[in-house]
């Protein structure tokens, strides 16, 4: 399938849509019906041909509309995108295994040329041709993070391991579900996920650490998460909570399916090969609430889910102002039938 690119927006009039083929393919993130904050890795990638777990790095119809809003948010704030001193390389790593991997994945779209260090990467959707260095910054016009990020949907952190810990060193961070890179640059693991309720008494994340620690440089792992938020914006950063915040007092009964909007994040993990780094980028899918009910599963379990979850985790995740009017319009989708198990829509 050739890919077609949304000419759509995500700030403003948010002209921002799903085609009927993005919705069938989005990654879910609810394999029963009840939601318990949890690791939940497993390798990537590897999926059923034409989801988003197929390729190493997903790219779907919002790929040019969402790298220009990156640009967007980039030129109000360039904080957005930060990389300490000694993180450098690193960034020529990811920029490596970005490159070609989708030069391998999406031959039509992407071409990756290498003699050497000499480097020739072509991006036909963007209309970018570079011939460069590898390992050589001035032979870019900007970092090899930042080039390589700006040309790749989702979020990045590069993560430098010291200690016995993982340190948020490096990150291009723009579509964030309420974080703010450059509050969290330099921080360990725990630190920049102390926010997340309840995380240290279940120790979640003592088991993550370990895990991620005793990655080998090859191998790479995946993991979904998710959140609520009105309207498909992107940039939902805590430096721009002004915007975005005030739009949760928006919603109403008549037009909370268009305007509730699930916000999955399929995040995954590569251990890189010369800075022994981990990359840690997180991909994000937006669907509103009519969206996921187009598919009679998701529907029913995703009322099921935010009927029952945790207060905590309600309020954490963004929806608790709204929940009660969220949970009315998806009962009308529950015909309390039983739903299959997995993430993936009923044939």
């Amino acid at each position: 399938m050739t890919l077609q690119f949304n000419d759509e927006t995500f700030r403003g009039d948010y002209s921002y849509f799903n085609t009927e083929h993005a919705i069938k393919r989005l990654p879910f993130p609810f394999d029963r019906d009840e939601y318990v904050y949890s690791v939940n890795i497993e390798a990537h990638p590897g999926g059923p041909k034409g989801s988003p777990f197929e390729f190493r790095f997903d790219v779907d119809e919002h790929y040019v509309s969402e790298m220009k809003d990156r640009a967007i948010t980039l030129d109000d704030d360039p904080l957005r995108c930060q990389s300490l001193p000694h993180m450098e390389l690193a960034g020529w790593d990811l920029l490596e295994i970005i490159m070609v991997s989708k030069a391998e994945d999406y031959t039509d779209l992407f071409t990756l040329h290498r003699d050497g260090n000499r480097w020739h990467w072509i991006n036909r959707p963007l209309g970018i041709e570079q011939r460069f260095t590898f390992l050589d910054p001035t032979t870019l016009p900007c970092g090899p993070m930042e080039y390589i990020t700006r040309q790749t949907q989702g979020d990045f952190a590069l993560l430098h391991e010291r200690d016995g810990n993982l340190w948020m060193d490096a990150g291009m961070v723009t579509s964030q579900a309420d974080w703010s890179l450059d509050f969290d640059i330099g921080m360990n693991f725990f630190e920049w996920h102390a926010p997340v309720p309840k995380a240290k008494q279940m120790g979640v994340f003592d088991k993550a650490l370990k895990f991620l620690l005793a990655m080998q440089q090859g191998q790479s792992y995946r993991r979904l998460n998710w959140t609520m938020t009105v309207n498909p914006r992107l940039d939902t950063s805590p430096e721009n909570y002004h915007k975005w915040g005030p739009e949760k007092r928006t919603i109403t009964p008549e037009n909370v399916g268009r305007k509730q909007h699930l916000r999955i994040e399929l995040q995954s993990f590569w251990r890189l090969p010369r800075s022994n780094a981990i990359a840690f980028p997180i991909r994000c899918y937006l669907a509103c609430l009519e969206d996921i009910c187009t598919q009679p599963k998701w529907g029913r379990r995703l009322h099921r889910v935010l009927r029952d979850i945790d207060p905590t985790l309600a309020e954490y995740k963004g929806f608790a102002v709204n929940q009660d009017m969220i949970v009315n319009y998806l009962s009308q989708f529950d015909d309390g039938a039983p739903t299959s198990p997995g993430i993936f829509p009923d044939a």
